[in-house]
C-alpha cells in the first residue's frame, strides 16, 4: 500500500485590524513644556490611549523652552510652506519617540524661538500658524493619516475651522473627523476682527465670518465649538455646568445648541509619579499599610521646616493652588479668623494675586506657630505638603476638573471641596451613617458652609479615629489613573468614526 505524502496545510493569519489613528494637537505636554494642567493632560493621556489600543500621535510646537535633552534626539522628517492668508511661512516637522508615543514638533523659529509659550502681540498669528501647520503636515508625514484630529483649548481651535473651510476638497482630508476638548474655558483666543482676513484668510467665507464673530472681534475657541464633530470637557459635571450662564463664559448658548455632541470625561493623573511610595521629595515614603508612621514623620518634618508648632496631633490643613478668586480664597479668608480659633494649623503654597498673597502673609505674621504662607511655586515642596497634611482645602468657585484633590487622596490627605465640576465627580462626601466616602464637600459658594464642613471633618479627625482612617484607606485606594478615561476617549473616537462611515 502506497502512502500519499501531501503538503502540510498552514493556516494564514488574518491581517491585524487597523488601529484607530488619532492626531492629538496640543500646545503643551510634559515632559516637554508645561504651564498648567493642560501640560499634564498632553503628556499623560496619549500614552494611556495608546495602551488602550489606538495609535495616538501628538503634535506640539517646537518651543524654545523644551529641554535640550529632548531637542537633541529630534529627527527632522519634513520641510514645507504653510499658507497663512497672504503669507507663505516655513515649517519643519521633527519627530521623537518618548513614553511609547510618537511626538511631532512643528518648527518655525520666527514664531516659537521665544522665552515664553504665550503672551506676545502676535499670538493670533502664531496660534493660527500652528493650527494650520497641523493640517499641512499630514501631506508630508509618512505612513500616518489620522481618522480623527483631537484639538485642545484655543491654541488649536482653528484646526477644525481650517479643515472645513480650506482642506475638505482634498481627498486626504475628507474622512478626517474632529474632536475638541475644553480644558480652560476662560481663555478663548479673542482678537481684533482684522485677523479674520489678514491672518486667517477667511474674510470671504460667510460661514467662518459668522461663526468666528464675537461682537466686533473674532473668537478662536468659538470657531472650534461650531466646527468640531464632537466636543468634550474634563469632567461630566463641568459638561453640564458650562451649558449655564454662570459657568459658560458667554459660550453657554453654543453648548446648549450642541448638547447632543458634548460629553465630559474626567481627567486622570500620573499615578506612578504621584505616589507616596515612590516620591523622593518626601521625608519618609509610605503606603496604605504604613501611612500612620509615614504621615507622622512627614508632618513633623514639614512643621519643623515651616516653623509651625511641632504638634503631631494637631491637624495640618493645606492649600496647594494658584492664588486666584477661582480657587475659593475669598471663602477661606472670610472665615479664617473663626477657623484659627480651632486646634488646627494652616499652610498655603502658591502664587497669584497680590491681595491673596498679602492676606496669607498677614496671618502668618499674626500667628507664626499656626499659619505659614509659602508664596512660591515649588514642585518639591508641594510633594512635602501632600505627604504631611491631614486635609486639603479646595473650595473652588468653579473647577473644570482639578488635579490637586486627586493627588492629595493618593497621599492620604483628605480633600474638603465644593461640589463643582471635577471636584464633585472625584470626591465622595463622607457618610457617617454608612461609614462611606473619601472626602468632605459642601454645595453652595458660602463661607460658613465651608466652615461647617471643615468643623465636621475635624470632629471625625478628633473623635472618630477609626472612621477617619477608613476615609484615608478609601482615598488612597481610589484609582485616578488615565486607564478608564483613555478607554472612554477610544469609545468616543470609534463612535465618531462609525457614524462618519454611515
Amino acid at each position: 500500500m502506497t502512502k500519499k505524502h501531501g503538503k502540510k496545510q498552514t493556516q494564514k493569519k488574518a491581517p491585524a485590524a487597523k488601529k484607530t489613528q488619532i492626531l492629538f494637537a496640543v500646545f503643551e505636554a510634559v515632559p516637554f513644556i508645561k504651564t498648567g494642567g493642560l501640560g499634564d493632560v498632553g503628556g499623560s493621556l496619549p500614552p494611556a490611549v495608546c495602551k488602550a489600543g489606538a495609535d495616538m500621535r501628538v503634535m506640539l510646537p517646537k518651543l524654545e523652552s523644551i529641554p535640550p535633552e529632548y531637542k537633541s534626539r529630534m529627527k527632522r522628517i519634513a520641510e514645507f510652506s504653510v499658507p497663512l492668508s497672504w503669507r507663505q511661512m516655513y515649517c519643519g516637522i521633527e519627530v521623537l519617540k518618548e513614553k511609547g508615543v510618537t511626538w511631532y514638533f512643528v518648527d518655525n523659529e520666527y514664531y516659537f524661538k521665544r522665552p515664553l509659550p504665550y503672551g506676545y502681540e502676535d499670538d493670533a498669528e502664531r496660534i493660527a500658524f500652528f493650527s494650520k501647520a497641523v493640517l499641512e503636515s499630514l501631506q508630508h508625514i509618512p505612513d500616518f493619516t489620522p481618522d480623527i484630529i483631537h484639538c485642545n483649548d484655543w491654541h488649536t481651535a482653528l484646526t477644525p475651522v481650517f479643515l472645513r473651510e480650506q482642506y475638505m476638497q482634498l481627498p486626504l482630508y475628507q474622512k478626517i473627523g474632529t474632536v475638541f476638548s475644553v480644558h480652560n474655558l476662560k481663555y478663548q483666543g479673542i482678537f481684533p476682527a482684522s485677523v479674520l482676513g489678514d491672518v486667517l484668510g477667511l474674510a470671504d467665507s460667510k460661514p467662518a465670518s459668522d461663526q468666528l464673530a464675537y461682537g466686533d472681534a473674532v473668537n478662536y475657541m468659538q470657531g472650534a465649538l461650531y466646527y468640531s464633530d464632537r466636543l468634550t470637557t474634563v469632567s461630566p459635571t463641568y459638561a453640564e455646568e458650562i451649558c449655564t450662564p454662570y459657568f459658560g463664559e458667554h459660550m453657554d448658548g453654543i453648548f446648549q445648541q450642541r448638547r447632543s455632541i458634548l460629553s465630559g470625561i474626567l481627567n486622570g493623573i500620573d499615578t506612578y509619579s504621584n505616589s507616596p511610595g515612590r516620591d523622593s521629595f518626601l521625608f519618609q515614603k509610605y503606603n496604605r499599610s504604613t501611612f500612620r508612621e509615614g504621615k507622622a514623620a512627614n508632618k513633623q518634618a514639614l512643621q519643623k521646616k515651616l516653623g509651625l508648632a511641632e504638634e503631631p496631633n494637631t491637624p495640618l490643613l493645606v492649600m496647594i493652588t494658584r492664588l486666584t478668586e477661582q480657587k475659593g480664597l475669598d471663602l477661606v479668608l472670610g472665615i479664617l479668623d473663626e477657623l484659627l480659633c480651632e486646634n488646627i494649623q494652616l499652610a498655603v503654597l502658591g502664587v497669584g494675586e497680590s491681595k491673596y498673597e498679602n492676606a496669607f502673609r498677614h496671618y502668618q505674621y499674626r500667628m507664626p506657630n499656626k499659619v505659614n504662607a509659602c508664596i512660591t511655586f515649588d514642585p518639591a515642596l508641594s510633594s512635602e505638603f501632600y505627604g504631611a497634611a491631614d486635609m486639603l482645602l479646595m473650595p473652588s468657585k468653579f473647577e473644570p476638573c482639578g488635579l490637586s484633590q486627586m493627588i492629595a487622596m493618593r497621599y492620604g490627605t483628605i480633600p474638603v471641596v465644593r461640589e463643582t465640576g471635577g471636584l464633585k465627580d472625584s470626591v465622595i462626601a463622607y457618610n457617617q451613617y454608612e461609614d462611606a466616602g473619601d472626602g468632605f464637600s459642601f454645595a453652595n459658594y458660602n463661607a460658613h458652609e465651608l466652615l461647617f464642613t471643615i468643623k465636621h471633618a475635624l470632629d471625625i479627625y478628633f473623635n472618630h479615629r477609626g472612621s477617619w482612617e477608613g476615609i484615608i484607606q478609601r482615598a488612597m485606594k481610589k484609582d485616578f489613573s488615565w486607564k478608564a478615561s483613555a478607554q472612554e476617549y477610544v469609545r468616543l473616537y470609534e463612535g465618531l468614526i462609525a457614524q462618519r462611515a454611515e
